[in-house]
């Protein structure tokens, strides 16, 4: 039976390949994003299935998990890649709307999905949450507070999850990237990842043999040292 596949942040950079990536594997895969051209352009080059959603929201976080649901019949892979990191802040300079923005894109909405799926996949006793983190969870950088307040979280809530889901027979990852030239950040950095290779290591742990779970992965470019 094919393995169904539902990933946030999917029409750029690391979610995108993933789509690209999985769909030519043979896996079902239902995407979703904020840009409905970005979106359409994914369909129509992989076939895949897809709705936008707006994460900042809760109810909506909600539902297109329900529409993913609805239209791949379960879901089996839960991908949570959507990420933001629309601003590197001193702390004295904080803005309260730029803190809850990240949070809930960051955070917020990573946990009400891996709460949806468990609820479907530990009813069956199988399947799969991968949650992207980053690296920025493991280091400290000047100006990051915000996005590494968010990650810290999200990390701390996945290593929870990772036991819970290990309870119901769901296998869980928390995956930790590091630099990657994508559009996530404006300028292009080429001595980074690749999006490919960003997304080629997480399909190694959805593909990984089924007596096996990934926990942890963590991957950088040879040039970051800041680790």
């Amino acid at each position: 039976m094919e393995r169904t596949v539902f990933i946030t942040g999917a029409t750029r950079g690391i979610g995108r390949e993933l789509v690209k990536q999985l769909t030519a594997l043979g896996f079902p895969v239902f995407g979703t994003g904020r840009d409905q051209d970005l979106l359409e352009s994914l369909k129509d080059e992989t076939g895949c299935l897809g709705a936008t959603a707006d994460l900042t929201d809760p109810k909506q976080v909600v539902s297109i998990y329900q529409k993913a649901q609805a239209e791949l019949g379960h879901i089996d892979i839960l991908i949570n890649n959507a990420g933001l990191n629309h601003c590197k802040t001193p702390v004295p300079e904080i803005e309260l709307e730029d803190w809850e923005l990240q949070y809930a894109v960051n955070l917020r909405a990573p946990m009400l999905l891996s709460r949806e799926a468990l609820k479907e996949m530990g009813a069956r006793k199988s399947g799969h949450i991968v949650n992207v983190v980053s690296t920025i969870a493991k280091t400290a950088q000047p100006n990051y507070s915000i996005y590494s307040a968010m990650k810290y979280g999200f990390m701390g809530f996945t290593k929870c999850l990772i036991k819970e889901a290990r309870e119901v027979n769901v296998k869980a990852t928390a995956v930790y990237p590091g630099g990657t030239d994508s559009d996530f950040r404006p300028e292009s950095r080429p001595e980074y990842l690749s999006p490919e290779s960003a997304a080629k290591m997480i399909v190694h742990c959805i593909t990984a043999p089924d007596d096996v779970v990934v926990h942890d992965l963590t991957y950088r470019p040879m040039v970051e040292s800041n680790f």
